[in-house]
């Protein structure tokens, strides 16, 4: 029986929250109990105000299932919200600030694209989590024409030699995680490959890959 944990979904939000879109996320969490470890509520352009109306009844959902609620970008927002916690890319600030910010148990994630030394750096400063990415082409993953496409084997490399959990991002689907599971992904973000059809149908598509 192998001790390692088995890798979980950390479902990113699509950028428009509103209408049926809580319907939706219920019903993708019913689908994946045990599977989904994560949520990621991740919007651009709004003020803070509406941002934590939007947020309201996502993070009940949330909670409803034992979901991590998790803030993109925002520490001041993931804060207002007592959120379980931030994501951080490069320019968001540091993991020791956010800490100081959210306190002990906020989970603090940090993007690291394909850098190992991006990485390290995080570790040291006190992140929970660290993202690599993007694998695939994506929309919702944010990169320049010329940024790095990491390959598996750095999920690989971090997971023997670390035990902060490692989170794999851009452009995954049922059809391309099977690497990513393999390589040793504590977590696979996804969203383009749920929100973008039928979330029960995507949800029960990885867990047939995750889950076999």
């Amino acid at each position: 029986m192998s001790l390692i944990p088995p890798t979980q979904l950390y479902l990113i939000s699509p950028l428009q929250v509103g209408g049926d879109f809580p319907t939706r996320l219920e019903r993708a969490l019913a689908a994946g109990e045990g599977l989904v470890a994560a949520f990621q509520f991740r919007v651009k352009g709004i003020d803070q105000h509406e941002a934590a109306a939007l947020a309201a009844p996502l993070q009940a959902i949330c909670a409803a299932h034992d979901v991590a609620f998790i803030v993109n970008d925002s520490v001041a927002l993931a804060k207002r919200l007592k959120a379980d916690g931030v994501h951080l890319g490069q320019g968001d600030g540091s993991p020791k600030e956010a800490r100081e910010a959210l306190g002990r148990e906020a989970q603090i994630g940090v993007t690291c694209h394909a850098s190992r030394h991006m990485a390290m750096e995080a570790g040291e400063a006190g992140a929970d989590y660290v993202a690599f990415g993007a694998f695939y082409p994506s929309t919702t993953k944010d990169k320049g024409p010329d940024a790095e496409v990491p390959e598996p084997e750095i999920l690989e490399w971090w997971s023997g030699l670390f035990e902060i959990p490692c989170v794999a991002i851009g452009g995954i689907t049922p059809e391309n995680c099977a690497p990513l599971v393999e390589a040793g992904a504590d977590f696979l973000a996804v969203s383009g490959a749920v929100w973008a059809g039928d979330e029960v149908a995507a949800i029960k598509a990885f867990a047939k890959v995750m889950r076999p």
